[in-house]
């Protein structure tokens, strides 16, 4: 039985996957459950005499991302804790491959959860990297990757 799992966590249905694999691992109330949401910082523009202007719309909108983050963080946090799980919230600022990665050494994560859709073109999963790297490649425990059931490729 898995002691340490880690489960990404961003309020769309294919993360909802993850939440409920977890749910179905049934890893009892020994088990550390980490849930993270990860806030993905947009790219600062600077444009000459604009950059402080571009700046504070950066953290403007960083700030209201993390405000709906920490919703979506609680409602995680209550369906994990609803089946009689232990769970500890980690929100993070950052690229989700780089905080999974950072997170499960730092924690001993023994297993991360994930969630997957299998009608978005690989490309557009969130939990690859900004430069094309796997999350697979990055963690030093098991990877499982929850999808629909229901739902064919």
């Amino acid at each position: 039985m898995y002691r340490k799992i880690l489960v990404a966590y961003n309020g769309t249905p294919e993360s909802r996957f993850a939440l409920n694999e977890c749910i179905r691992l049934a890893p009892g109330t020994s088990a550390e459950i980490h849930l993270v949401v990860v806030v993905t910082p947009p790219p600062y523009l600077l444009v000459g005499e604009y950059a402080a202007a571009a700046v504070l719309s950066v953290e403007e909108g960083l700030a209201a991302e993390k405000q709906k983050m920490e919703q979506e963080i609680a409602a995680g946090h209550a369906l994990l804790a609803a089946a009689g799980l232990s769970v500890v919230d980690h929100l993070e600022v950052g690229e989700p491959v780089d905080i999974i990665q950072d997170l499960s050494h730092r924690l001993g994560v023994e297993l991360v959860i994930v969630g997957h859709s299998r009608h978005k073109p690989f490309a557009l999963r969130w939990w690859r990297g900004s430069m094309d790297a796997l999350l697979v490649e990055k963690i030093r425990c098991s990877l499982l990757v929850a999808a629909d059931p229901l739902r064919a490729s």
